[in-house]
């Protein structure tokens, strides 16, 4: 087990961690939670051994073997696969030894403890897995969003957060006692979230996980740590369980709970109107539940030092846009268009909270690009309402932030580019106080935004975005930088909005909580889902198993045509059976002897390893463990063969 007792942590002067005592049990799933800057990452520095104690004792089974997902961008030219099997750090040792000993045993192969020891090298490698290392890797990688001919394709080929989720399943390969994972799910879509959860619930080990994500906390932990004032609280259960027993330990508090009245009755005003609106009945259903586990922790949102809202908009067209037989996608140099969605034919009316759903890589972004002004339609029309005025928050938004400009300096010159019509003033002062209330305060609002973290930059795109007073928000992937309490501060704002959202998230508590209808994107069209969040996750598996039985059926129809296309005369047709039947004998003839010798192979291979189970003198393990490695890639190539003698009979009997 895990055990602190009286541990004391620091980063430079400040107090991260004082006298703080827990222990976690072997194979408990932990959720480590806190705010921003209250310690997480440097007590995971504390669990995987780069940081030790300031104060008391700190203490992990030496045996057990830690895995983690590499923080760095991965850059090699090794193919996806390879890297993934890398992971495996107990077969790459294994392997490294067998090399290693091989060599001392043929430079002396009468040494007896050489002998042992090449004889333990061959039964440890096979049970390390050395046999099914990479379709495990494959599994992996599929698993995670990648697609069957990308297993191949070098780790550099791919984008940053398609080289995170290979670091992700390399973390996974690798055999652990202890599994550490910050952020898991932050470069991940919903299908591949989904996939990842099931993975970790069957995993055997101890897993501790930071994350943002409730409800992916709620799937994969039993367990929650809390950091709060330099202390960390353990509590029985998931987030929800956690979020519960802390709000009733804040209502406890009459005097602090009093003071929390006013914010108290501001949120249960809206999560009475937007109960009583709740209109259609399977996404309505799903949300209403969701405020009323807001309703349930409501002394623990009013203790959150951060909130905010969107000011009422100027004027909400209706409808606000409308969508007329258009295609969207990307406009190519020297190329013809590349057409994603085609056929669309929507509405966006005053009020609507329509949530974006779609598998990865189907046209979410690219819907939402168009109607946001970055890609016009490549055939039919996108008419806006009279005043549209569209806040749009980018997945690469925070990639646009100036990094040598402060918060006030972006905030001055968004002021002076929107000119005389912005309503809010514009002096250095106003606009101070402005950032002060997203929590920029003091001399951050002279920071180089490039020093910042991804949080405080998301922070900031979502203050120029409420400042410019919107009555259309597009959010592509709002919260993947941001903590807890900022999301829900980001959910309760936006069931305030009195303007019309569009959502792509994949923060299912987000998507229950603020959104009563859903969009579905998939096949290269855009319809109703007529379903909720729960049916969604369904659907996604569906569209999985859809898309293989696709790809199977098209590649017989491409093999039926080319047969088809090649289809010779009756009489010719004849002399090729004629001539097939003469070419298949010797290949029968071979198989037959391959079946033959690989049925005694297996025999002895059986026989040997029941022998290697036994105690036996030194030579004869050394002589058995040879015999069987030889046998082993007999069987290999044995197996090899008979498939490629399979393969060429099957393809003359077609």
């Amino acid at each position: 087990m895990i055990t602190l007792k009286n541990v004391i942590l620091r980063r430079s002067a400040k107090v991260l961690l004082d006298g703080a005592s827990v222990t976690i049990n072997p194979g408990e799933k932990v959720g480590l939670v806190g705010r921003n800057g209250a310690g997480k990452s440097t007590l995971f520095a504390l669990f995987n051994g780069t940081l030790h104690e300031d104060g008391g004792d700190f203490s992990s089974p030496k045996q057990w073997r830690l895995a983690q997902v590499a923080q760095n961008m991965p850059e090699t030219a090794e193919s996806a696969t390879d890297f993934v099997v890398g992971g495996d750090t107990r077969l790459t040792e294994l392997r490294d030894a067998l090399t290693v000993t091989e060599a001392a045993h043929e430079a002396d192969p009468d040494d007896h403890d050489i002998g042992m020891d090449l004889a333990h090298a061959y039964t440890d490698l096979a049970d390390a897995g050395e046999h099914d290392a990479v379709p495990r890797a494959q599994a992996l990688i599929l698993g995670l969003g990648f697609k069957a001919h990308e297993l191949d394709q070098p780790v550099n080929s791919f984008s940053g957060g398609w080289r995170m989720r290979l670091q992700l399943a390399r973390a996974l390969m690798c055999p652990s006692d202890l599994l550490l994972l910050d952020e898991p799910t932050n470069h991940l879509d919903l299908d591949a979230l989904v996939w990842l959860e099931a993975w970790l619930q069957k995993y055997a080990g101890t897993m501790i996980v930071i994350s943002h994500d409730r409800e992916f906390l709620d799937a994969v932990t039993d367990v929650t740590l809390h950091i709060e004032h330099a202390k960390l609280t353990r509590y029985g259960g998931n987030y929800s369980a956690f979020e519960t027993l802390r709000a009733q330990q804040l209502e406890l508090q009459q005097s602090a709970f009093a003071k929390q009245q006013d914010k108290i009755a501001h949120l249960q005003k809206f999560i009475d109107r937007f109960k009583a609106k709740a209109s259609k009945a399977k996404q309505a259903q799903s949300r209403v539940k969701a405020l009323e586990r807001m309703e349930k922790v409501a002394p623990l949102l009013a203790e959150a030092d951060f909130s905010f809202e969107f000011k009422e908009p100027g004027n909400i067209p209706n409808p606000m846009l409308t969508i007329g037989d258009a295609s969207f996608g990307y406009r190519m140099e020297d190329a013809p268009p590349k057409t994603i969605l085609r056929g669309v034919n929507r509405s966006v009316l005053a009020g609507q909270r329509i949530g974006i759903l779609g598998a990865n890589g189907q046209g979410k972004s690219t819907l939402v690009k168009t109607i946001a002004r970055e890609m016009g339609a490549l055939a039919g029309t996108v008419t806006e309402g009279k005043g549209l005025n569209i806040g749009y928050f980018a997945q690469q938004e925070l990639d646009v932030l100036r990094p040598q400009d402060t918060p006030l300096e972006h905030m001055v010159r968004m002021a002076r580019e929107l000119g005389p019509n912005a309503r809010e003033r514009t002096g250095e002062q106003d606009l101070r106080g402005y950032l002060g209330s997203f929590n920029f305060s003091g001399d951050m609002v002279k920071q180089a935004v490039g020093t910042m973290s991804g949080g405080e930059k998301a922070r900031l795109v979502l203050a120029m975005m409420v400042w410019q007073r919107p009555n259309l928000l597009l959010l592509d992937e709002p919260t993947n930088h941001l903590d807890l309490a900022t999301r829900e501060a980001l959910a309760v704002a936006l069931n305030e909005f009195e303007g019309t959202l569009m959502l792509v998230s994949h923060d299912r508590a987000l998507l229950r909580s603020v959104c009563d209808e859903f969009w579905l994107v998939g096949r290269g069209v855009v319809v109703d889902f007529d379903g909720d969040l729960d049916d969604y996750q369904r659907y996604l598996l569906d569209e999985a198993k859809r898309l293989r039985e696709e790809a199977k059926l098209a590649t017989r129809e491409a093999a039926q045509a080319s047969e088809k296309a090649a289809a010779p005369s009756p009489q010719a047709a004849a002399q090729d059976r004629q001539q097939r039947s003469e070419q298949a004998k010797p290949l029968k003839r071979e198989l037959a002897q391959v079946d033959e010798r690989l049925a005694a192979a297996g025999v002895e291979r059986a026989s040997l390893e029941a022998r290697l189970a036994t105690p036996l003198p030194a030579p004869e393990i050394a002589e058995a463990g040879k015999r069987l490695k030889t046998l082993n890639d007999e069987i290999g190539q044995l197996e090899e063969r008979w498939l490629a003698l399979s393969d060429r009979l099957e393809a003359l009997a077609a």
